[in-house]
C-alpha cells in the first residue's frame, strides 16, 4: 500500500511547541461554498479559521484539518476538526471551555463550535476517524417551510421499502468508483457499514455509515435509490451500477441540502495513532 501526496497532516506550528485542539462543530451549509477555503468564497473553514485567529490573536490564520470536507449546501451537526496552536499563545489554548465561549461571540449564527478540548496524543480529525455517518432527508408530502433548508421536497411518491432493499445490496467493502467523483491518486474502495431507508409519515430518511466516503458518494447513492423509489428502476439496479464500476449517466447526484454529517467516530485514545497510519495507506480493490 502507498501513501498519497496529500496525506501530510496540516499544522499551524513549525518550530514552536504546539497544542492540538479538537473542535466539535455544527453548521447550516446553505450559505457556504462548502467546507474547504476558496478564494473569494464564503466557506466554513475560512470562517472558523478567521474566528480562531481573532480570538487567539494569532499572527497568521491557523490551518484546520477536518473529518469530512462537506460540499456547498451540505450541513453538519457532528463535524470534527483539529487545529494546532502555539502553546501558551493565549489563555484560550489551555482553557478549551473558555475558547468555545469566546468563539461563540465572534462566529456567525450559522456556525457553532459545540466543544473544544485538548486532543490526546495521536489524534488527527481526518485520519484517526474510524467512521462517519450521514443522514439524507426527503419529503414526498407537503413541504414543511421550517425544514426547507435540510429536507428535499420530492414531487412524486416514493416506495421506501423498495429503496431499502436496494440500499442493503450496496453494503460491505466495495470499489465505489461508480458512485464517486474520481480524484487522481485516491482510492474509491470503501466499507459501507450500513445504508438504511426508513419512513416517518411524509419523511423518507436515508442513513449511511462507513469508515469513510469518497466525493459525492452519499448523494450519488441517494440519487440511485430515488430512481428505485419512484419506480423508474428495479431494486437490483443500484447494485448493477456498483458492479459495473463506472459512472452511469442515469444516476443523478441528489441535491446537497438534504444531506447532513451527523457523526464522526474515533477509536480509543491508545489506538488513534495506529488508526491514522492505516487510514493514510491506500487500500487495494477487494477481490
Amino acid at each position: 500500500m502507498t501513501r498519497t501526496d496529500d496525506d501530510a497532516p496540516a499544522s499551524s506550528c513549525v518550530s514552536a511547541p504546539c497544542v492540538r485542539l479538537r473542535l466539535d462543530l455544527a453548521y447550516d451549509g446553505t450559505d457556504f461554498s462548502g467546507w474547504a477555503r476558496q478564494p473569494g468564497r464564503r466557506t466554513v473553514e475560512q470562517t472558523l479559521a478567521d474566528a480562531l485567529g481573532t480570538v487567539l490573536r494569532l499572527a497568521e490564520t491557523p490551518r484546520l484539518t477536518v473529518a469530512g470536507r462537506t460540499d456547498a449546501g451540505v450541513h453538519a451537526t457532528g463535524q470534527v476538526a483539529h487545529v494546532d496552536v502555539p502553546a501558551g499563545v493565549d489563555a484560550g489554548s489551555v482553557d478549551p471551555g473558555g475558547l468555545a465561549r469566546r468563539l461563540a461571540g465572534v462566529l456567525p449564527t450559522d456556525v457553532s463550535v459545540r466543544s473544544v478540548r485538548v486532543a490526546p496524543p495521536g489524534f488527527d480529525a481526518r485520519f484517526a476517524a474510524s467512521g462517519r455517518r450521514y443522514r439524507y432527508r426527503i419529503t414526498d408530502g407537503p413541504a414543511d417551510p421550517l425544514r426547507r433548508r435540510d429536507t428535499v421536497a420530492w414531487p412524486r411518491p416514493l416506495d421506501a421499502a423498495a429503496m431499502g432493499r436496494a440500499a442493503a445490496a450496496l453494503e460491505g467493502e466495495h470499489d465505489f468508483a461508480a458512485y464517486c467523483r474520481p480524484r487522481e491518486g485516491a482510492t474509491t474502495v470503501r466499507t459501507l457499514r450500513s445504508l438504511r431507508v426508513s419512513r416517518d409519515g411524509d419523511i423518507v430518511v436515508v442513513e449511511a455509515a462507513a469508515d469513510a466516503f469518497c466525493h459525492n458518494q452519499v448523494r450519488a447513492m441517494v440519487g440511485a435509490l430515488l430512481a428505485v423509489g419512484e419506480g423508474r428502476r428495479p431494486p437490483g439496479w443500484p447494485r448493477e451500477v456498483l458492479d459495473a464500476g463506472v459512472r452511469d449517466s442515469a444516476v443523478t447526484v441528489a441535491q446537497p441540502h438534504g444531506l447532513t454529517l451527523v457523526e464522526v467516530s474515533y477509536p480509543p485514545d491508545d489506538q488513534l495513532a495506529a488508526r491514522a497510519e492505516t487510514a493514510r495507506s491506500r487500500r487495494a480493490k477487494p477481490a
